[in-house]
């Protein structure tokens, strides 16, 4: 009788088993919740505060250099090849980044602020701005010529919509004291710079930066294209070189761990 009833059990289990196979198999699969749809991006409009990708975005490859850049190329030591110490990078000493490196190490985070004459661009490193003319001036064609203004450490910018949502600025008139990246590549004072903000949608911008320095290089290029991520909530923080704190790293540990380098940046 025990075993009947044990039998009976089994049977009974054995049942509910197969039942319950045949129900997920013939059942339909679970479907993922579809995917939120970013707004379409505003017309005309970048304000706001963008989310950076990384410190750097020197991302692609550049062309043949000219004699010329070569033997400037050959005068920088960056801290990839050489200890900081040995680096003569200007800005281990603090001084401007200068543009358009601004625009392709340490970037943190921007924003823009359009007013009817230009676009302001704020950036987090170093806790700079830009003045991009927007109200159809040119820029100064004799930038370093007798009369005409000096060259500037972030040259002479002019900005216009290419539809309603691509800004393209122009830049001339770069002082080539500043490196163009962190690299150390070579730029002269003939730097022209083209920079695309395209926003795609409501979150995304996507900046291209084309370079034409005939000088230094065999062709223009694009030297890089990076996406930026709307965000609001962010506060930009206050990250400053300065002097005295870097004096006092090179002459303390820089310097120190590496006793063969002269440490004055020559």
């Amino acid at each position: 009788m025990r075993n009947s009833v044990e039998c009976a059990w089994l049977a009974l289990l054995a049942a509910l088993a197969m039942s319950s196979a045949a129900l997920a198999q013939n059942a339909r699969p679970a479907q993922s919740a579809p995917a939120t749809k970013a707004a379409p991006a505003p017309a005309r409009d970048l304000n706001g505060v963008w989310a950076a990708p990384g410190p750097d975005s020197r991302l692609n490859p550049m062309p043949p250099m000219t004699p010329w850049g070569k033997q400037q190329a050959a005068l920088y030591k960056n801290d990839f090849a050489y200890s900081v110490a040995a680096s003569n990078d200007p800005l281990k000493t603090c001084d401007p980044q200068g543009f358009p490196r601004n625009i392709l190490n340490e970037i943190r985070g921007i924003e823009f602020e359009q007013t009817p004459t230009k676009m302001l661009e704020l950036l987090q490193y170093q806790r700079t701005w830009r003045e991009i003319w927007t109200d159809g001036r040119k820029a100064p064609a004799n930038v370093g010529a007798p009369g005409g203004p000096d060259p500037r450490w972030y040259g002479f910018s002019v900005g216009k919509w290419d539809g309603d949502h691509a800004f393209v600025v122009d830049t001339i008139g770069t002082d080539p004291m500043p490196w163009l990246d962190r690299n150390g590549d070579p730029r002269s004072s003939d730097l022209k710079v083209e920079e695309r903000y395209t926003r795609t949608d409501h979150d995304t911008l996507e900046m291209a930066v084309t370079i034409d320095d005939p000088k230094a290089y065999s062709m223009p290029f694009e030297v890089t294209k990076v996406i930026y991520k709307w965000n609001p909530g962010q506060v930009l923080d206050e990250q400053l070189c300065v002097p005295s704190i870097m004096m006092n790293y090179l002459s303390t540990i820089a310097n120190t761990a590496d006793p063969a380098a002269s440490g004055d940046g020559k």
